[in-house]
């Protein structure tokens, strides 16, 4: 399912230009259609009244009786509204409608407007085509890149570790931060400046090796194809690459667990093949859920998850969940 979603929110323009090309194919031949369905001849103008006046085009309109010949029998009609003022006697083209000459227009559509609509059309399939060619191939080569990998029993392998990922917006320098059961902090990610425009800058710091550094996140961008669950695709420039080709190219694929209990999302992280990391949704107050004064029974937002993981690589937990919290969709890479 996750590999579904994927690949139907990358291929997201095709599930537009494909349909809107098919409709400007058909509408182009329907005209085209309609062009070639009428006959021509020359008529002779009868009579000539004043119309009304067309203040747009600031000119007089004029009311123009024909008389014209089709199929060996003689008709008469009118065309109204015409801009020039024809003398009696005078030749004028007649487009008929073979199956009934009755029906008569002073211009015929010519072939252009049906050959740009079916050339504009066929554009269009081409490009879905191509986009939906290009999602495809992504998603088999992410998967030779880096297979699916089993989280079954996940949480109760050797060696993996409990942390909590939390919102911390009690102070000047809000942020996201990983603490252990003791609420000790081990990495966290500080905003030093907002923007209303352009990118929000952090500093990531890592508690254990005392390292920090700052990094350019650029504002959320959301797009949506179609409005529905799988057409919507979230993500953000983290210095000015999108996060999820950094995820990438970084080893690191997350998969939706979408038979998660709702309203609790899980997460599973691997990195190159292996599994590194499960995450989940949780209360606001993740270290003291246990107790009943503090439990919160549907998460509060994008901002607190528990967190399981193999790995001391704290720098690249931040970063994935940081990735899925900073989003708006629900199936991720």
């Amino acid at each position: 399912m996750n590999k579904f979603a994927r690949i139907m929110r990358d291929a997201g323009p095709a599930r537009f230009f494909v349909p809107v090309g098919l409709v400007l194919i058909i509408l182009g031949a329907v005209l085209l259609g309609l062009n070639s369905r009428y006959a021509e001849t020359i008529g002779r103008v009868t009579a000539v009244t004043e119309g009304g006046y067309d203040a747009e085009q600031n000119r007089q309109q004029y009311s123009v009786g024909v008389a014209y010949t089709a199929d060996g029998r003689e008709y008469a009609g009118t065309f109204e509204d015409l801009p020039n003022a024809y003398k009696i006697g005078e030749e004028i083209r007649v487009f008929y409608d073979p199956e009934d000459p009755a029906k008569i227009t002073d211009a015929r559509m010519g072939a252009v407007v049906p050959i740009v609509l079916i050339g504009s059309g066929a554009l269009s399939i081409a490009y879905g085509v191509y986009r939906a060619a290009g999602a495809l191939q992504k998603s088999r080569a992410l998967d030779k890149r880096n297979p699916e990998a089993s989280f079954d029993g996940f949480r109760q392998r050797s060696g993996v570790r409990e942390y909590y990922f939390r919102w911390d917006g009690n102070s000047f320098r809000p942020g996201y931060l990983i603490e252990d059961a003791d609420r000790r902090p081990l990495f966290e990610g500080r905003m030093l400046k907002d923007a209303v425009a352009g990118a929000r800058t952090f500093a990531f710091t890592d508690h254990i090796t005392g390292k920090t550094a700052e990094h350019e996140v650029g504002h959320l961008v959301t797009q949506t194809y179609d409005g529905s669950f799988l057409g919507a695709k979230s993500w953000f420039r983290f210095d000015g690459e999108n996060i999820w080709d950094l995820l990438h190219e970084r080893g690191l694929r997350i998969r939706t667990d979408v038979r998660s209990r709702f309203p609790n999302m899980t997460y599973e992280a691997s990195k190159d093949g292996a599994p590194f990391a499960q995450f989940e949704s949780t209360s606001m107050y993740v270290h003291e859920d246990e107790e009943a004064a503090h439990r919160i029974a549907v998460p509060v937002g994008r901002m607190y998850y528990r967190c399981w993981t193999v790995s001391d690589d704290f720098e690249t937990l931040f970063l994935t969940i940081f990735s899925v919290s900073e989003s708006e969709q629900t199936m991720v890479e």
